[in-house]
């Protein structure tokens, strides 16, 4: 197993010479540490079906469910697999078969609107458009080191509420009413620094842009905060951009990273597959 830098020797490497199917336990914990320092780990060539793409997530910790709004449990029980999320434009018959079609998605992290959003998130790219749909990834710790110390000072002890209304490509989710104001918006709220639970570093932790609330603040100085905040996020330095090959698979570090994705020709086919994982001590 050869682990190899992209960005830089803290932010994005490749690891080759491994099977994901074949993962002895030594080797997954070099893995594990490799995620947990790089923030963004990929793999080529790897050719996972739904059930090992399953169990090669779960080695990072319990999976989670996939978003799916205020479905009911009869709507629930039509999805044939919870864990594994089909992001797709593909249609089958007229209907799609996975989310997100081939819109931009903004920058986000994923599911920071519920109180434990999943810390691993592991994207597998199957069928991959000629152009576009790329994926860029930003470095919310060097986010957090380029901020100046008055800007840190100000946001201490302040936190973001997280809208659960709406999904990254900014469509209304499942069992949601349309609102106007980001004070109306229901969410989770996570503190604007965040102590990475593993690895002690302070990151920025800013979810997602778009109905975003900082509460206690009135809405202009909150809409002004977070603007600031947003202009360090996604330096061109701290950005990683990610062009896919078939049986690409990418693991990232929601606590510590932001991503994004271009959008495509619908004309085009893309299909991609993931598994959102909990912290390992979630099930404690």
């Amino acid at each position: 197993m050869r682990i190899t830098p992209i960005v830089n020797p803290q932010f994005v490497a490749d690891i080759d010479d491994i099977d994901l199917l074949t993962l002895n336990e030594p080797e997954f914990e070099e893995i594990y540490h490799a995620w947990l320092h790089y923030g963004v780990l990929r793999f080529r060539n790897q050719a996972l079906d739904d059930n090992a793409l399953q169990q090669f997530s779960a080695r990072f910790g319990p999976l989670e469910e996939m978003p799916l709004g205020r479905m009911s449990r009869q709507e629930r029980k039509k999805i044939p697999n919870i864990f594994v999320t089909v992001l797709s434009n593909i249609k089958v018959n007229g209907q799609p078969i996975g989310g997100l079609g081939n819109a931009e998605a903004s920058w986000h992290s994923d599911m920071t609107y519920v109180d434990m959003p999943p810390p691993a998130s592991v994207l597998l790219g199957i069928e991959i458009p000629q152009r576009g749909g790329d994926t860029y990834f930003a470095d919310q710790a060097a986010a957090h080191s380029a901020l100046p110390a008055s800007l840190i000072q100000r946001v201490a002890g302040l936190s973001i509420k997280h809208d659960a209304a709406h999904t990254s490509i900014g469509s209304l989710r499942h069992g949601y009413e349309p609102f106007d104001d980001p004070r109306d918006a229901p969410g989770s709220i996570h503190p604007i620094i965040r102590i990475h639970e593993e690895t002690g570093s302070e990151t920025l932790y800013l979810g997602r842009r778009e109905w975003a609330y900082i509460p206690g603040l009135p809405l202009t100085e909150s809409e002004a905060l977070l603007d600031e905040l947003w202009s360090y996020a996604a330096q061109p330095q701290n950005v990683w951009q990610q062009t896919w090959r078939p049986n690409d698979l990418i693991v990232w570090d929601n606590r510590r990273v932001l991503h994004r994705r271009d959008d495509f020709d619908n004309n085009a086919r893309r299909l991609m597959k993931r598994c959102q994982v909990l912290a390992r001590n979630a099930d404690a």
